[in-house]
């Protein structure tokens, strides 16, 4: 378990429109054929009960999103060496 600063969501449609925001905030993307089609992601706890959806903090954030909060997330054991 870690503890994370970002932004945490109940819905994936939550975290799908703060994307969206933060995408119509930067202009992004310019173009429909550009590479950077998202100025963020966002990642899914599916090993916390019950499962959220969240965005890393950035600092280019917190003017669309507002002030992060900090939250744990389960991430599954490190793989053995090879």
């Amino acid at each position: 378990m870690a503890l994370c600063s970002g932004y945490k969501y109940d819905k994936e449609q939550e975290a799908i429109n703060a994307i969206n925001s933060v995408d119509a905030y930067y202009g992004i993307p310019v173009n429909p054929n550009d590479t950077t089609t998202h100025w963020t992601i966002y990642y899914i706890a599916d090993l916390n009960t019950p499962i959220f959806w969240y965005i890393w903090y950035h600092e280019s954030l917190p003017i669309v999103l507002g002030q992060p909060s900090e939250f744990e997330v389960t991430f599954p054991p490190p793989l053995p060496p090879l």
